[in-house]
């Protein structure tokens, strides 16, 4: 009996055989994503270090760079209300599809014991996906790129420091977007690292 003889063995069908490969697009060819972080509570510095190292620990991912840190004040509250941020940006290239990443986001949160009980409150950390790739989506679970990118010196800032050539999709060149709102209240921490995990 030759292999190919056995009656129960059915052909898959092509079109499936496209719709499998279709979904899986990303197995073959990895996407790149721009994840910004930041925390002000607790050990902010040890925070974001644990969430870039969460990321690098990520089946399907792998962190590309990790930004300078930065301090800045925080947004949409009363200066002085609550303590300032550090902030950085994560390069990385990833397998996963962006639902996947945000849940993985979501996770790397939790684990750091980040709370959402208000609305630009203080948090132990923020992971929050900034681009992926090129695309260009309003869900409202995940809206691609980041909605307030475009005005948000303490993302622009560090993502320019790793990817001075970046574009945020549909907006325009992170130097241009740069260069419109200023680097006002986002003051590098020389003295602060992040380590690119191995």
């Amino acid at each position: 009996m030759t292999p190919n003889s056995d009656p129960t063995v059915q052909p898959v069908p092509a079109s499936v055989v496209r719709q499998v490969d279709a979904a899986d697009v990303t197995l073959h060819n990895p996407q790149q994503a721009v994840i910004a972080l930041g925390g002000n509570m607790g050990d902010r510095l040890e925070r974001l270090q644990s969430a870039v190292d969460a990321l690098a620990d990520t089946p399907g991912l792998k962190v590309l760079a990790v930004s300078p840190v930065y301090e800045t004040e925080p947004w949409g509250v009363e200066p002085g209300s609550q303590p300032s941020y550090l902030n950085a940006v994560v390069l990385v290239r990833t397998t996963l599809p962006p639902g996947s990443l945000l849940e993985r986001g979501h996770a790397i949160e939790e684990a750091l014991e980040r709370v959402r009980d208000e609305h630009w409150g203080p948090r132990t950390i923020d992971v929050d996906i900034v681009t992926y790739q090129d695309v260009v989506s309003d869900d409202p679970r995940l809206t691609l790129p980041h909605p307030r990118v475009h005005e948000r010196a303490f993302v622009l800032v560090p993502w320019h420091d790793v990817d001075p050539g970046a574009e945020v999709p549909g907006v325009g060149a992170v130097a241009e977007l740069l260069a419109a709102v200023g680097r006002e209240g986002v003051a590098a921490r020389t003295d602060l690292e992040l380590s690119l995990p191995e």
